[in-house]
């Protein structure tokens, strides 16, 4: 568990399917996240999501509790090969949850233990151009904007470019 304030990042666990299957079943949310999470999302897919995630050893991905409730879902992905010391950030925070600062908190959580107890030296991510929101949380967190890859994303039919930040420990 990692905590500041009111905001908790814990392990996910059954009791948390209802509340998550409420919060992503938003297209609001998925407009902003990868294909690979589905929409509508229903309890079923919360509950494959935990069950996958229960296995992780370390864990990497984790609940963001804000005030003893539900708020969204945060995660790091260890990357592979020569890039075995990055990882990828990701994290999506329920709409009634928006404009609070948890989102700058959890990612702020988050990057100390990928750099502090995982031992990654370089955390990334790539954010989409109408996400703006996602890339002040990072700024404040002293990610960098390292680029633009133009054109680079199909989402809802459309072409956008990707914004990737990144943050070096």
């Amino acid at each position: 568990m990692l905590q500041h304030g009111k905001i908790i990042l814990r392990s996910l666990n059954d009791n948390d399917s209802t509340e998550l299957a409420q919060l992503a079943n938003n297209k609001k949310i998925w407009d902003n996240l990868r294909d690979v999470i589905p929409f509508p999302y229903t309890i079923d897919d919360a509950i494959f999501f935990i069950n996958m995630v229960k296995e992780e050893n370390p864990v990497m991905t984790f609940v963001i509790e804000f005030e003893r409730h539900l708020c969204g879902v945060i995660g790091l992905v260890g990357q592979k090969d020569v890039y075995r010391k990055t990882a990828e950030i990701g994290y999506w925070i329920g709409e009634p949850y928006w404009n609070k600062g948890i989102a700058t908190v959890a990612v702020q959580l988050i990057t100390e233990y990928g750099f502090d107890q995982l031992d990654y030296v370089r955390i990334h991510t790539g954010v989409f151009e109408y996400n703006t929101g996602s890339m002040k949380v990072l700024e404040k967190n002293g990610y960098k904007n390292e680029g633009v890859f133009e054109k680079a994303i199909l989402k809802n039919g459309q072409v956008w470019n990707e914004h990737r930040f990144s943050k070096i420990k």
